[in-house]
């Protein structure tokens, strides 16, 4: 067969690669209900005006009562360095454990937000309060609001722009996790001149 030859391979949510990110959250009464973290594939940016995004989850899950409860959750964004606790958190339920301490991570106030709690390990978190929720069959979908945003400062360059790129951030593709590699372009490189082709990835057009 030719390389662009196609076949049907059926039917299924096989867009990748997705981010995959921890999102944390925790009960009204954080004595009850402990601060929780779980994994996420099924993400996105829905809005930027205002900053608004998208979570998907079973009604099964454990932090699905306590999401919709609050109005709140806090998405991590996963490095290298956190692989192995977002796929345990993926895995477990926070029924049955309590996922921050089995992990090893930190969970602190999330900013501008009432209940929930932020992973302190995560180099971004995004503090989301849900704006609606929409029943799809298996999962759920919250839409929220981005009301804050915070970083580790050794992602801000000396102009103090955040630079991704630093993170080593990680993505899910078909199952499987991996570091982001190298970069082949931006947005807009297709038209840009030879002098920031040179200076945005090292090389010529």
């Amino acid at each position: 067969m030719a390389k662009h030859d196609k076949i049907e391979v059926g039917v299924s949510t096989i867009l990748n690669p997705v981010p995959v990110v921890m999102v944390s959250c925790a009960g009204k009464d954080p004595e009850k209900e402990r601060p929780n973290i779980i994994t996420v594939a099924w993400a996105g940016t829905v809005n930027s005006e205002p900053p608004m995004v998208s979570v998907s989850i079973r009604k099964s899950r454990h932090s699905y009562d306590i999401i919709k409860e609050t109005g709140e959750f806090v998405i991590n964004l996963v490095n290298k360095s956190l692989v192995k606790a977002c796929d345990h958190c993926g895995i477990r339920s926070g029924a049955d454990e309590d996922k921050f301490k089995e992990c090893g991570l930190t969970a602190v106030k999330a900013s501008g937000l009432d209940y929930a709690y932020a992973i302190k390990e995560a180099p971004v978190s995004l503090s989301c309060k849900v704006k609606s929720i929409t029943e799809l069959g298996s999962h759920d979908m919250f839409i929220a609001e981005v009301t804050a945003v915070t970083a580790d400062s050794y992602l801000l360059d000396d102009k103090g722009r955040l630079c991704l790129d630093n993170a080593k951030l990680c993505a899910y593709n078909h199952g499987e996790y991996f570091l982001l590699g190298e970069k082949v372009g931006f947005f807009g490189y297709s038209a840009a001149s030879e002098e920031i082709l040179r200076k945005r990835l090292g090389k010529k057009s």
